[in-house]
């Protein structure tokens, strides 16, 4: 059944196009990689900063200035990162480092749908507060290893063949 569904993703026009294309495949994957850079390159400060580093600079202030850019690099590695898997979604979908990548994306989600959701973020959100709590620090390593993996996961699975 589900590689029904798979079998079918891979036939969408759409997708036959991009698999054929010399320049869409690579274009799209750039997007990709651009998104993970914005994303990535937003998270890393802010979660750094929710582990310690530079105690001056408000949490608050910092979060407002590069959530937004994590959530656009967000916004542009998902669907590019669907149209990358949909031109090998029976492939992909059996392979084990894949699934362990969406796993830890997931989990990165999770965290920080939880962290936004906490008192210690709360207490954060609107002020100048420059300290940080242990929910806060352990938020901030989870967060970098999680997407830290996926992003090692995902370059990994361009070696499988």
């Amino acid at each position: 059944m589900l590689t029904d569904v798979l079998n079918a993703l891979q036939d969408v026009a759409l997708v036959g196009a991009l698999r054929r294309s010399h320049w869409v495949y690579p274009i799209v994957n750039t997007g990709h990689i651009v998104g993970l850079a914005l994303l990535f390159g937003a998270i890393v400060p802010l979660d750094l900063r929710l582990i310690g580093l530079w105690p001056t600079v408000s949490i608050g202030l910092l979060a407002r200035l590069l959530l937004p850019v994590a959530i656009a690099g967000l916004a542009l590695a998902v669907p590019t990162g669907a149209l990358l898997f949909a031109v090998s979604a029976v492939k992909y979908a059996g392979v084990m480092l894949f699934q362990v990548k969406l796993l830890l994306i997931l989990a990165a989600l999770a965290n920080a749908l939880l962290l936004h959701r906490s008192l210690a973020w709360a207490a954060h959100r609107g002020g100048d507060l420059r300290g940080t709590t242990p929910r806060l620090q352990l938020a901030g390593m989870l967060s970098i290893g999680c997407w830290l993996a996926a992003i090692f996961a995902g370059r990994m699975l361009g070696y499988l063949d």
